[in-house]
């Protein structure tokens, strides 16, 4: 009997033979920390080298040859550059948002200062703010106001501008006033209900914010009392080093330049706004930036016209490129005193470029560690270590921190912990508040600490201030993951899963 089958065709000999398969080692723990200590020991001869410019291309340096040399231990395992060239792809995609709004950031800076909007606040900061208060004042604004928009960002590129242009006009500490924005923002930001990481993190960990935000209390409030008593005591202790004819000096060019007055607000209310409507935020800065070209146009024409500083140019013409200066590469003031020319020389998205590079460096880092293992390695160690509920919490705390350093990003930070993590907290009968608030004490907080985080990038390049020079001053993100991991230790205020059963079964 014949059979129907067609029969089976002998394959051409000059078919290319098919591709092996790749067999994937695991990674070992000395695979992984290979390039940590690789790039801890590169950073840290670039602090040497560089001291607070080091940010300006040693950093990106370091974090590129640490990504290359996770590349090598990637390959040895197995990976192919194309498997890990898509790890890169997706982390930095990951930071897409954040260099969007970085770039806008920029141009917003420069039409606020051109529109007058940024020395209106200088102006004003300087009227009513006392010396001796100030550092406590400004770490105060900016949490009230971080806490009813939910974006630190935000709070730093508006209300920090203007608070370190006072305190650089008062003879103040830039350094000391950026630690206090900072400390501000991010009190308010981790409170606030409309901040994302306050979101993110209960539903990594498996709870609702309300619950999550109760929870943080405990630790955020004693932590914010602290760092406005450190505060406090630099404002008592440090003196002004301007003079109070400096001060009513810089006052009256800001006067004569730019005149002040409450109509130059409305770009930073139109910000606010939309910060608190919860609308994204780069359409909420480039409206802005909108907004204080429109001020500019209106209110500022003689000063645009200096500015451009070309006479061949019709009076509208030259308006229209002095706002599209200002947009791309900043604003550049001359009023004849060096402290307020300085300040006020800034913005413009040519000027972001820089942290645009350490970001993406960064990224690149943290996308190969990623796909190739190397991160989820170190965090396992970190796991097998753990042998008690209080040891868990303070090794979460110190995996956000990590995350942090390795990944550059302060979302990733959040949710690469969580997830690994969360299994852990309902084995040990925690509830999942423990787990959403070890993560915003160490992931969210110390965010702005590390130099090539895109929270860190961001802020140095916003406010000016490196952030090596700002970090001792930082007293909120400083003292609250070690206020948390003391409640761990003495096992304090953590909640047990039987406390609140019936919230874990319909977060789980």
């Amino acid at each position: 009997m014949t059979s129907n089958k067609p029969p089976l065709e002998q394959a051409p000999d000059n078919l290319p033979e098919p591709e092996a398969v790749r067999v994937k080692k695991l990674p070992s723990l000395f695979d992984a920390l290979i390039p940590i200590v690789a790039l801890v020991s590169m950073l840290a001869a670039a602090v040497y080298l560089y001291s607070s410019d080091s940010s300006y291309g040693a950093n990106q340096i370091a974090l590129i040859l640490a990504a290359c040399i996770a590349l090598i231990i990637g390959v040895k395992n197995g990976y192919s550059w194309k498997e890990m060239e898509a790890g890169i792809v997706k982390s930095v995609a990951v930071s897409t948002g954040a260099l969007l709004i970085l770039f806008s950031v920029g141009s917003l800076i420069g039409t606020w200062i051109l529109a007058g909007t940024v020395p209106t606040m200088i102006y004003y900061g300087m009227l009513v703010l006392n010396p001796e208060y100030f550092y406590a004042a400004a770490c105060l604004l900016c949490a009230v106001v971080a806490l009813s928009i939910g974006s630190s960002w935000t709070v730093a590129g508006t209300l920090g501008i203007a608070l370190v242009g006072v305190a650089a006009a008062m003879g103040l500490s830039v350094e000391i006033t950026a630690g206090a924005i900072i400390s501000g923002a991010y009190f308010g930001d981790k409170m606030s209900p409309m901040s994302d990481t306050t979101n993110l993190a209960p539903a990594v960990a498996g709870t609702d914010i309300f619950s999550h935000i109760r929870h943080m209390v405990w630790t955020t409030a004693p932590s914010i009392i602290i760092a406005l008593i450190g505060f406090i005591i630099l404002g008592f202790t440090s003196e002004a080093g301007g003079e109070a004819s400096d001060l009513q000096h810089s006052m009256q060019l800001l006067k004569e330049q730019f005149n002040p007055g409450v109509h130059l607000l409305l770009p930073l209310l139109v910000v606010l706004v939309l910060a608190y409507k919860k609308m994204p935020a780069f359409p909420t800065v480039i409206l802005g930036t909108i907004a204080g070209a429109c001020c500019a146009a209106l209110f500022q024409f003689d000063s645009i016209i200096a500015f451009v500083a070309d006479d061949s140019l019709p009076p509208i013409v030259a308006m229209v490129k002095g706002i599209w200066t200002a947009m791309f590469n900043g604003y550049t003031a001359n009023t004849g005193d060096e402290v307020l020319d300085s300040l006020l020389s800034r913005g413009g998205m040519s000027q972001m470029t820089n942290t645009v590079w350490l970001i993406l460096c960064a990224m690149s880092f943290g996308g190969i560690m990623e796909v190739t293992g190397l991160l989820k390695r170190i965090l396992q160690s970190m796991l097998s270590l753990v042998t008690s509920s209080g040891s868990l919490i303070m090794t979460t705390i110190a995996t956000g921190i990590g995350a942090n350093l390795i990944t550059g990003d302060q979302f990733i930070a959040i949710i690469l912990p969580g997830r690994m993590l969360k299994a852990e907290y309902t084995e040990r009968g925690l509830a999942a508040v423990n787990l959403s608030r070890a993560l915003e004490d160490s992931a969210t907080i110390t965010s702005p600490l590390v130099p090539w985080n895109t929270c860190g990038a961001y802020m140095a390049s916003t406010l000016g201030v490196a952030t090596i020079a700002y970090l001792p001053y930082a007293f909120f993100n400083l003292v609250c993951p070690l206020v948390s991991g003391s409640y761990a230790y003495f096992n304090f205020k953590i909640q047990k899963l039987e406390d609140m059963p019936e919230l874990e079964e319909v977060t789980a």
